[in-house]
């Protein structure tokens, strides 16, 4: 299994209700032996071009772990996805993801030390 991160755009008018195109989506990762570890949803937000005549999408991220067949398939699969306007499906670089836990952890490290220094 392997770390993806995908990015769906939904259409605009589905801001009211969009758990159903959502839950899809999962739907799809799951039925293709995905594993959801991380979501967010960001929103309604500006696009920068015109996709199918909307100028708005909903933003929603997904960070997921897929086998090796897993990702053509949901590709082919979102493709068709009515509620989809676009989507990206990326491969997480392994190398990039320990380094910035590194980084996040010396930073709490170095606030640690900040709060008990001022605290003596």
């Amino acid at each position: 299994m392997k770390d993806y991160e995908l990015t769906v755009l939904f259409h605009p008018d589905l801001e009211m209700n969009p758990d159903p195109a959502i839950d899809k989506v999962k739907g799809i990762i799951e039925s293709f032996g995905g594993k959801i570890t991380k979501e967010e949803n960001e929103g309604k937000k500006r696009l920068a071009y015109s996709i199918s005549g909307q100028d708005f999408a909903l933003y929603y991220f997904l960070d997921i772990s897929l086998p090796a067949d897993a990702p053509s398939k949901i590709s082919s699969t979102l493709n068709i996805a009515e509620e989809v306007l676009r989507y990206l499906l990326v491969r997480v670089d392994e190398r990039r993801a320990k380094f910035a836990a590194r980084r996040a952890e010396q930073a709490a490290n170095e606030e640690e030390k900040i709060v008990a220094e001022k605290g003596e």
